[in-house]
């Protein structure tokens, strides 16, 4: 191997004495290297873009023998990364470096410092380009194996890693280029340690969230999640060191700051697609002055409900034996009696029990809520078996039609506006 490196350099010696010694004859007088320096920067680049073409050409034709992404997920995360066109890269630029000297040896005082430190500029640029794609081979590897949590763990730390980087690159290239010590630079900028803290601080707060969130697996892209602060709800699309992304359920897009995913309440909905089960949480407020002690009337009347008629029946016999030896029996209020309110509960819950598309695993409640200036809330609590949204609309729209409409048999009135 070294004797063909030789056996190149003595060769491209032969071929540039004579370019050498025709452009020192029409260069202007002291300008010479000048043009020495451009033409032998051309022919180096010629040079560099043959070999690296070769060089691409063998390295991407070994890894294209390895495609299955199961077998060889790791392959193929590099491949895809295109380090193997930095390997190619770096090769054809040790090559550059090992044989510049052999080109215009004459000149080689002027221009070889000059070279020498555009070699190492390049050779800077293309570690930096390996390392960004290394760090999307990582992302490729995970994205193969579906892990994404660690996707966003490795987003959070790469998006570091990358800014860190291009501090780091930037000094070592400008220690490249103007022949410095990197300690000179970062010296002088411990002075400005706290205004970089404070130019930084989104980026450190969201690395420490995406690390926060890999590792307690509460939030991962593609989660359902709802952000009351923000007054959002829709799926996470995508999360960075800065900001988030999330699709809006009415085909827009909302932007956050990653950050606030750990100190802002996120609700994560995803579990309710994932169980099969939606939550249905919902009131009719009724008016409080349409509340009323049911007579013997209306009881006998309501009977002929079928899902209520057997409760009635007990009921009004465990009424009766009460008041049968109760003075002023005549009096309504006297003892235990049956309100409008009451029965019409127990009829909303026994309806609720009778609907299929509920989840009878789950809690099916109707209850009364805290007294509020609109009147009584009565929810129903109950868990859809369906969470496709057009579905879960339907069915909970359904339950609310008929009881709303059916309130009005036990002579309640729904509280609204008059107008």
């Amino acid at each position: 191997m070294n004797d063909r490196l030789e056996e190149t350099k003595d060769f491209l010696q032969e071929l540039s004495d004579p370019l050498y010694r025709y452009i020192s004859r029409i260069s202007p007088t002291g300008l010479d290297w000048i043009f020495h320096i451009i033409v032998k920067i051309i022919l180096l680049c010629l040079i560099f873009l043959v070999l690296d073409f070769i060089y691409k050409v063998m390295i991407n034709s070994i890894f294209r023998f390895f495609r299955n992404k199961e077998k060889y997920p790791i392959i193929n995360s590099i491949y895809e990364s295109r380090i193997t066109n930095s390997i190619a890269h770096l090769f054809a630029l040790v090559v550059i470096g090992s044989i510049h000297e052999s080109i215009f040896a004459g000149a080689l005082r002027n221009t070889t410092i000059f070279i020498n430190r555009s070699v190492n500029l390049a050779m800077v640029m293309i570690f930096a380009g390996m390392l960004y794609r290394g760090l999307t081979a990582f992302r490729n590897y995970f994205v193969i194996k579906q892990d994404f949590y660690k996707i966003m763990a490795l987003n959070a730390v790469s998006e570091t890693v990358k800014i860190l980087g291009i501090f780091i690159f930037s000094v070592v290239g400008i220690c490249v280029i103007f022949g410095i010590k990197g300690t000179t630079i970062v010296g002088s900028l411990g002075a400005i340690t706290a205004v970089l803290v404070l130019v930084f601080r989104d980026t450190i707060l969201g690395f420490v969230t995406g690390i926060h969130l890999a590792t307690s697996k509460n939030l991962k892209v593609g989660d359902w999640v709802s952000i009351p602060k923000y007054n959002l709800e829709g799926n996470i699309a995508e999360i960075n060191l800065l900001t988030t992304r999330i699709n809006n359920f009415d085909k827009t897009f909302s932007t956050i700051p990653t950050y606030d995913l750990m100190t802002t309440e996120i609700k994560n909905l995803q579990v309710i697609s994932e169980t099969n089960a939606r939550r249905i949480k919902k009131a009719i407020y009724f008016n409080i002055n349409s509340f009323k002690f049911l007579t013997d009337e209306d009881i006998e009347r309501l009977k002929n409900i079928n899902l209520i008629s057997d409760y009635l029946d007990r009921k009004s016999i465990e009424l009766r034996e009460q008041k049968a030896h109760m003075e002023h029996k005549e009096e309504i209020i006297n003892g235990q009696q049956l309100t409008n309110i009451g029965v019409f509960r127990y009829y909303a819950q026994k309806y609720i029990e009778g609907i299929p598309e509920l989840d009878k695993d789950g809690p099916l409640i109707v209850r009364q809520l805290n007294i509020t200036p609109q009147g009584l809330p009565l929810e129903i609590y109950s868990f859809t078996n369906d969470t496709e949204w057009v579905r879960f609309e339907s069915i909970q729209a359904d339950i609310f039609d008929h009881l709303l409409v059916a309130s009005k048999e036990f002579g309640l009135e729904v509280m609204q506006v008059k107008v």
